[in-house]
């Protein structure tokens, strides 16, 4: 009887002993030759540095790809004495801010180059510091903090790794700090409504015990001041960030300021607040009355009655940019002080008939 495992392929069979055999893992060469670089090229592209163009890049990634090529973390652990892991540490409860930072961040750090830890402090330090010292029991070669709002504490410069705050500031300015320019996106917006005509503009904002909220409003009022202007009832009105106040807000100065023919709104949701009380006083937007928020916030400029005109903090630059200063950090250039990233106006129905 003959045996099976003796047995000779049968006629039409293609496949050699050698193609069904698993194939070869493709290196960092094979990466290179396949996109036509070389190979420190291939390496700086798919490790996220900056002196790479983004056509080469593209070409690397590519390549990368359809190679399924994959570093041995553990060959460039032993090696270079690094994790390539970083943790992200955000306070943001509802990911809002956070997430477009995060993605931003992944980008910059580039395909198979550095992974992040996601850790969410909920709004509480002790929680935070529980974290940080999970993440230094990781080994991550540097963290970078999410904050809410406001100059946040340090979480101490004793730390074996660099920390890189983002949306908020560290209190201390020897750490590194990257922040929007809340200042510049009021001017933005003021601006804006000014080009478009308005003079009696009001300005809203949100919580005042957030730093942004005042900060925004000092912008807008800064625009209006250099156009011989001044805001309807003298200055900003403070609330929360709610459409709730919006509504409330836009009542009390309707009544008060019927000529008003602007408003400034601290965030979108306070705009679409604004909408819904102009639609129930039957002011027209943006004939009778145009209206700007903050944040950008897809959801809801989106669905917003008209489209929400908006300043967008440009979250994934920032994550981008809070990833570039950790690499650098890491790499032994640390750049120290507070950063301030410009916002963007995106204009829609709301302003703009």
């Amino acid at each position: 009887m003959e045996d099976r495992d003796q047995r000779r392929p049968t006629e039409g069979s293609s496949k050699t002993l050698a193609e069904s055999l698993p194939a070869r893992t493709a290196t960092l060469s094979d990466v290179a030759r396949a996109a036509g670089v070389s190979v420190s090229t291939a390496s700086k592209a798919l490790n996220g540095r900056p002196d790479v163009s983004a056509a080469t890049r593209a070409k690397v990634q590519q390549a990368a790809e359809e190679l399924a090529f994959s570093p041995n973390s553990l060959a460039r652990s032993l090696v270079s004495g690094r994790s390539f892991t970083v943790g992200l540490i955000t306070h943001d409860l509802e990911g809002r801010f956070s997430t477009p930072i995060l993605m931003g961040a992944e980008d910059a750090f580039g395909l198979n180059s550095i992974s992040l830890l996601l850790c969410d402090a909920r709004g509480d330090y002790l929680r935070e510091r529980h974290q940080v010292k999970v993440l230094l029991e990781r080994r991550v070669d540097g963290i970078i903090v999410v904050g809410a709002d406001n100059a946040r504490p340090s979480i101490g410069r004793d730390l074996p790794v660099p920390v890189v705050y983002l949306y908020a500031a560290s209190a201390d300015p020897a750490d590194i700090s990257i922040i929007s320019d809340n200042v510049g996106a009021g001017r933005l917006a003021a601006e804006h409504l000014i080009d478009c005509g308005r003079r009696r503009i009001a300005i809203l904002g949100g919580d005042p015990t957030y730093g942004a909220s005042p900060e925004r409003a000092e912008g807008a009022m800064a625009a209006l001041a250099a156009a011989g202007l001044e805001p309807v009832g003298g200055g900003p009105l403070y609330g929360s960030w709610s459409e709730e106040w919006g509504r409330g807000g836009c009542h009390a100065l309707i009544s008060q300021y019927p000529d008003t023919d602007a408003m400034i709104c601290g965030s979108d949701q306070v705009a679409r607040g604004v909408l819904d009380a102009l639609r129930d006083l039957g002011r027209a937007v943006p004939d009778d009355v145009a209206v700007t928020g903050h944040d950008n916030w897809k959801i809801l400029v989106s669905g917003s009655r008209p489209p929400l005109t908006s300043i967008d903090m440009n979250l994934e630059d920032l994550g981008r940019l809070g990833a570039a200063r950790l690499r650098e950090a890491i790499e032994g250039h640390p750049s120290p002080g507070l950063e301030k990233l410009a916002c963007r106006l995106v204009v829609r129905g709301s302003t703009v008939g």
